[in-house]
């Protein structure tokens, strides 16, 4: 390989423009267990791309592994694990709850980390509007959410 090209790819990559940081939430990270796994596996993945993206020498990819590892690394450092007690009587976070409308449907809510929410899976952020107003409630209670008002029916760590 000839000293030119060498030093091409390195002026090219000197001259990449930096990918601005992820934004970093300023609420508590609390996680739950399985979210530490999700945080450990984020790294682990993206540590793995930055080396595969190293070894082929892609400055874009390496800029893009460089700052997802940037924000896994900070959100993994900031992590606070929580777990609900088993005897938990109200809707605190790490819990499963189980609210019904007033058309008797019933949906099933888990409240966990920002990193880990999966609406599609029930699974919310504890920060996130609907589990801010689940938050705190008992068997019972009712409590109006986006989509109309509901009744706690059940609570399970």
């Amino acid at each position: 390989m000839s000293s030119a090209f060498v030093n091409e790819e390195t002026a090219a990559h000197k001259n990449l423009p930096g990918l601005p940081d992820r934004s970093v939430s300023a609420a508590r990270n609390l996680v739950t267990a399985r979210g530490l796994e999700l945080l450990d596996g984020s790294l682990a993945r993206h540590r793995e791309a930055l080396a595969a993206a190293s070894a082929a020498a892609d400055p874009e990819a390496i800029a893009r592994e460089e700052r997802e590892l940037r924000y896994w690394s900070a959100r993994r450092a900031s992590a606070e694990l929580s777990e609900p007690s088993p005897e938990q009587g109200s809707v605190v976070f790490g819990v499963a709850v189980t609210v019904r409308f007033d058309d008797d449907r019933e949906h099933r809510y888990r409240i966990v980390g920002e990193d880990e929410g999966d609406p599609e899976t029930g699974r919310i952020a504890w920060t996130s509007p609907v589990a801010r107003a689940l938050l705190g409630s008992t068997i019972g209670d009712t409590r109006t959410l986006p989509r109309g008002e509901v009744e706690i029916v059940a609570i399970s760590p």
